[in-house]
């Protein structure tokens, strides 16, 4: 019995021979995986965007698209300004061109426009509108306004928080696309308002007219990249990046005239 087991052992062990040199073993090498390289999104410069020849050329945006990240992406401020604000630019200069609005200031062109002419109004607005949104923000700002402007701000809306809500309030309720305003009213007094599509307190269909001093773009293209529809997350990052010093600036230029 212990012959016919050995037999067996030196059987299965010929048998497991036989099949090593039938079948060649493979060897397993461990392969590195390449190496990920993270590729930079290459941003164009603002400087580099040009408008066509015409009365109104753009507003130089002063900072880099990347400037005011995180609350304002690179891509969506490039976009709205290398796409949106250059439209509204070239398409106002087509439609004044030969005309008696061809040599005013863009302030006197909102004025005078016809405001049942939806094609100047449209591009005249959105040329006026978004170069005051470019001047209302800066990198590395926010914080809260001082001076002459703190002091006004208390006096028409009781405190800096009442402004704030008030202000935060009426851009998050503005029904599709538009704008809100802090605007110096006929008396003198400081007022937040809101227009539709590209219309301004500077035309004369304006419910509130006035002249502007800090503008927020409440269109979906101002902020849907960064945050789909949540615009009010939009409206809080905006007070970060709020240039103070320039609406305290075109506030004392309102003022005077």
């Amino acid at each position: 019995m212990k012959i016919s087991k050995s037999l067996l052992l030196i059987f299965c062990f010929s048998i497991f021979l036989q099949s090593c040199n039938d079948k060649k073993l493979i060897e397993v090498v461990e392969v590195p995986l390449p190496e990920v390289v993270e590729k930079k999104v290459v941003m164009g410069s603002p400087d580099d965007v040009k408008a066509n020849e015409g009365s109104f050329q753009l507003e130089k945006l002063g900072y880099a698209y990347d400037s005011l990240a995180p609350s304002i992406s690179a891509t969506t401020l490039e976009i709205h300004y290398s796409k949106h604000y250059l439209s509204y630019t070239n398409n106002l200069n087509k439609a004044i061109k030969g005309t008696p609005l061809e040599n005013l200031t863009i302030e006197e062109v909102l004025a005078k426009l016809d405001p049942s002419n939806a094609e100047m109004r449209n591009n005249a607005g959105g040329f006026y509108n978004h170069s005051l949104y470019w001047k209302s923000m800066a990198p590395k700002a926010g914080g809260e306004p001082q001076n002459k402007l703190a002091e006004a701000l208390v006096r028409d809306f009781g405190s800096i928080g009442n402004f704030i809500s008030l202000f935060k309030n009426d851009a998050a309720k503005q029904f599709g696309s538009g704008w809100t305003w802090l605007i110096v009213n006929t008396s003198g007094k400081l007022q937040v308002t809101s227009t539709p599509n590209q219309d301004n307190p500077l035309m004369r269909n304006a419910i509130m007219p006035g002249t502007p001093i800090l503008a927020l773009d409440v269109w979906e293209h101002a902020y849907y990249i960064d945050y789909q529809n949540k615009r009010g997350s939009y409206i809080d990052a905006f007070f970060n990046v709020i240039n103070w010093k320039k609406v305290e600036e075109n506030y004392e230029n309102a003022v005077k005239k």
